[in-house]
């Protein structure tokens, strides 16, 4: 009942340990823009496991304890950005709209906004999404999503100006934005900040998306502060593991907190899972280096039925034989070649694989030419799940 540990899906640890100066660089960024002051968006990027989903959602939640209108969306594959925006802006106009300063304006873009959600068809769990307000002609209505979504975040950026404050949205998962749709949002928030109104994006995804921001509009560097996302640091590493054992009253020896850091590579989701199953393998405290062993055993079992199954699961088989022949090389990255190579076919006839496994997000591209997993530790995962490397 006392474990502290708490792996999930963006479930926020005991203690977020070294992620101080990307939180305090989002605070200082939101706090600029409701004062005036001009400020890039912010995207945060890493591999899967690093914690780019906890370390968000904790700073809309600093956001909003500083008086920020923030928003938590979730990007999934294949869904359209209009419907992602919707719900999101509709909620803030309607918080705007009972402000006397920015009463007409949130009005004016609420009207905006049903145009908006009425040429875009905007459905929500299939069902179409309306809103029961005076349309405003002529704005945010013409099927041009570049053009209506500019439009649109103006009218709620200058709303927000009036009402004192500023309009965050902290979508997650961004690499499955539709390349055009992103286009559409980028020109939307550079015309927003070329008014220098108080509408901005925090964003988190996968290594490919700075790829992917640069693909949709050349000027994105410019508009966007990139913040890598990794496994922590040997001292963070260790207050991740310790600080929450000593609010329950147990300590760690010296050896069992190494090799927790030395199994895990320092990446957060991991050091949870070793966490959780090292604390119930132990029976007393200090936790020794012996029942680190014991647990990593059950934690490896428990990723390699979750964590990493549910992934390789989505694949074909062809998809899983070419992530089997990456891992065969090693962790990566990897030369396309050498896998094509591995495959024993040329690169072109496995180019179509590669590429589906970077749009499901399961590899990515470094550099031109190489790949490499966007999941830490995949590699051995693959050689425990297939053993025998065949071609």
């Amino acid at each position: 009942f006392r474990n502290p540990y708490a792996p999930g899906a963006g479930t926020q640890p005991p203690e977020l340990a070294g992620r101080d100066d990307v939180r305090e660089a989002t605070q200082i960024a939101l706090g600029r823009l409701r004062i005036g002051r001009p400020n890039k968006s912010i995207v945060l990027v890493g591999l899967r496991g690093v914690g780019k989903t906890v370390l968000l959602d904790r700073m809309r939640m600093d956001a909003e304890d500083d008086g920020v209108m923030a928003f938590s969306i979730e990007a999934p594959e294949r869904r359209a950005l209009p419907s992602l925006l919707v719900p999101a802006l509709r909620t803030a106009l309607l918080s705007l709209s009972r402000s006397e300063a920015a009463k007409h304006l949130a009005t004016r873009a609420l009207g905006a906004l049903a145009n908006f959600a009425q040429v875009w068809s905007v459905s929500i769990a299939d069902v179409t999404f309306s809103l029961d307000f005076e349309p405003e002609p002529g704005i945010a209505d013409y099927g041009d999503l570049e053009l209506d979504l500019q439009q649109l975040l103006e009218l709620v950026g200058q709303a927000a100006r009036a009402g004192g404050t500023c309009v965050a949205l902290f979508i997650d998962e961004m690499q499955y934005v539709a390349e055009p749709e992103l286009a559409a949002l980028i020109t939307a928030l550079h015309r927003a900040a070329q008014r220098n109104l108080p509408i901005t994006v925090v964003g988190a995804g996968l290594p490919q998306i700075r790829g992917k921001l640069g693909s949709a509009r050349s000027y994105a560097e410019r508009l966007f502060e990139i913040r890598e996302i990794g496994s922590l640091e040997p001292m963070d590493a260790r207050d991740a593991i310790v600080k929450p054992a000593q609010s329950e009253g147990v300590e760690f020896e010296q050896a069992a907190l190494d090799e927790i850091i030395e199994q895990t590579r320092g990446y957060p989701y991991f050091l949870q899972e070793w966490g959780k199953h090292v604390w119930e393998a132990a029976e007393s405290s200090p936790v020794r280096a012996d029942d680190v062993h014991r647990g990593a055993a059950r934690a490896v079992f428990d990723l390699d039925h979750g964590f990493f199954r549910f992934r390789s699961d989505r694949l074909t088989p062809s998809e899983q034989q070419y992530v089997r022949a990456m891992a065969e090389l090693g962790p990566g990255p990897h030369r396309s070649r050498d896998v094509a190579s591995a495959l024993d076919r040329t690169i072109h006839a496995v180019s179509p694989t590669r590429d589906k496994l970077i749009e499901k997000g399961m590899i990515w591209s470094p550099v031109r030419g190489e790949v490499a997993f966007t999941v830490p530790l995949f590699d051995e995962f693959m050689k425990r799940s297939i053993p025998d490397f065949k071609v």
